[in-house]
């Protein structure tokens, strides 16, 4: 395991230059203090897990110390908002710090938000404080240990520095890692600038770094836009089979590498409602639950838009098209292996649909649902969970076609089967309540109840002694949390 000064730097994106970023320092916080670390996340680095502990490691992720190495960077894109182009946008409140790679030999972009002003910031004043900085540290690594391809997080670093919002607020600082942090707006910007020779090295830079099978196809770009389609569909399936709703789908806010990405007024769905709005300024419903498919592949036409210059637009559109068949596929797929099916039947997908009119109808908790499903026998869980159900009558002619097509799956044992739904259907997700009760006590000082919650929810499939208040369903109060862009 590495000591902190023995990380080894190669700054790829900043060699790039400065057309594609602007060298800022970061801007310290005040009486920088460790909220919370993930080990997982630092053995990505090759990090002894001691280290979060030693005030150098709050000095370095509070804006105080940096490497000799290290290139801090604001990077500059554009994007779409709320399906409106917005010209310029960038790294208002983030810096790249630099490119670490590991003994394995993958290259990790640490990236600090909440690191004070830059060009991009526009009005707004560079700073991001403690919520939401731990509101992103724990999605990040609970969608991670829920199989779900997410940016992840190795530490938010707390402050004295005062922070206006809403209200007043402390400042803070989330240590975020990617492979990259390009984003669909990346392109978008080189695009409606009408910088055809930024645009074509960004695109190579892509290309050689993260997609570098693709080289090996008759028409390279053409095969990366097929993968990143592919990528965002079977994302975007993950996200629907779990109920996580992201809340501000913007292309600025995409990664090119189809992982979820930039977490602002984030939720998992409580009770089932396929039209859930997670984030309170989304007044039409942009992002609502049920639209992600649909937004997901607009996003997608935006970078194709953006891609044309090395694309031909019927290739193009020919990619977009897989983007819908591949969706169905991964989430009905995923959805059977929620309900214990192993084989695939024709009507699986009208099964589905039915449960979840049924679960919208009545209000029923989607992830306890399922984990509760898999708790005993078919015909037994079913009877269990009845109750649960405004209408009867429905419920238990979809529990005779599930009992059925259960009975017609395949032979394997009560215990086989349980084992295997569970492994699939978690205990623990990230709710809102939690998340605002972890943050309650950070805001007194007690950093405990955020570094228990994100012990917890690092193992969402497995049964932890002593944790049953973090698989309840929410408190009334819990189920109407309005969550802002505010940050």
């Amino acid at each position: 395991m590495k000591a902190l000064d023995e990380l080894t730097f190669d700054n790829r994106f900043a060699r790039l230059g400065d057309a594609f970023s602007t060298h800022v320092l970061p801007e310290p916080l005040d009486a920088p203090r460790l909220v919370v670390a993930s080990e997982a996340a630092m053995a990505l680095l090759d990090l002894d897990p001691a280290v979060a502990e030693t005030p150098v490691f709050a000095e370095l992720f509070g804006g105080h110390k940096l490497w000799a190495e290290a290139e801090p960077r604001a990077m500059v894109y554009s994007g779409h908002q709320f399906g409106g182009y917005t010209p310029q946008l960038g790294d208002g409140r983030g810096l790249l710090l630099g490119e670490v790679y590991n003994e394995a030999g993958e290259h990790w972009d640490l990236h600090l938000k909440g690191a004070g002003m830059t060009p991009y910031s526009r009005m707004g004043d560079g700073r991001a404080v403690l919520r939401s900085s731990i509101r992103e540290f724990l999605a990040s690594e609970a969608l991670h240990a829920l199989g779900i391809p997410s940016s992840r997080a190795l530490c938010v670093i707390g402050s004295d520095t005062p922070v206006w919002r809403e209200k007043q607020e402390r400042g803070a600082m989330v240590l975020r890692m990617a492979p990259s942090h390009i984003r669909f707006g990346h392109f978008e910007y080189f695009y409606y600038t009408k910088k055809p020779e930024q645009q074509a090295e960004l695109a190579e830079h892509v290309l050689n770094l993260h997609y570098p099978e693709c080289r090996e196809q008759p028409e390279p770009y053409l095969a990366m836009f097929r993968e990143i389609v592919e990528r965002n569909a079977e994302l975007i399936a993950k996200w629907q089979a779990y109920g996580f709703c992201h809340g501000v789908m913007n292309t600025d806010n995409m990664s090119i590498l189809g992982i979820t990405f930039d977490f602002g007024p984030f939720a998992f769905l409580d009770d089932f409602d396929a039209h859930f709005i997670c984030n309170h300024s989304d007044h039409e419903g942009r992002y609502s639950f049920s639209n992600q498919v649909p937004i997901g592949q607009w996003n997608l036409s935006a970078l194709a838009q953006a891609l044309t210059p090395f694309i031909s637009v019927d290739a193009l559109k020919e990619a977009l098209g897989l983007y819908l068949p591949l969706y169905q596929a991964n989430y009905l797929d995923l959805m059977r292996r929620r309900l214990g099916l192993t084989t695939a039947e024709d009507d699986d997908q009208a099964l589905v649909e039915r449960l979840l009119k049924l679960m919208q109808n009545s209000g029923v908790d989607y992830t306890l649902f399922f984990r509760r499903l898999g708790d005993e026998p078919a015909a037994l869980a079913v009877t269990r969970l009845r109750d649960d159900f405004v209408d009867l009558a429905g419920f238990d002619a979809w529990a005779e076609q599930y009992k059925a097509r259960v009975e017609r799956d395949g032979d394997c044992s009560e215990e086989q089967r349980r084992v295997r739904m569970h492994a699939v259907n978690p205990l623990y997700i990230l709710r809102n309540y939690l998340a605002q009760n972890a943050i309650t006590a950070a805001e007194s000082g007690d950093y405990s109840e955020v570094r228990r919650l994100h012990e917890v929810l690092s193992k969402p499939f497995e049964e932890q002694a002593g944790m049953e208040q973090y698989a309840q369903r929410p408190p009334d109060w819990g189920k109407h949390l309005e969550i802002s862009c505010s940050s």
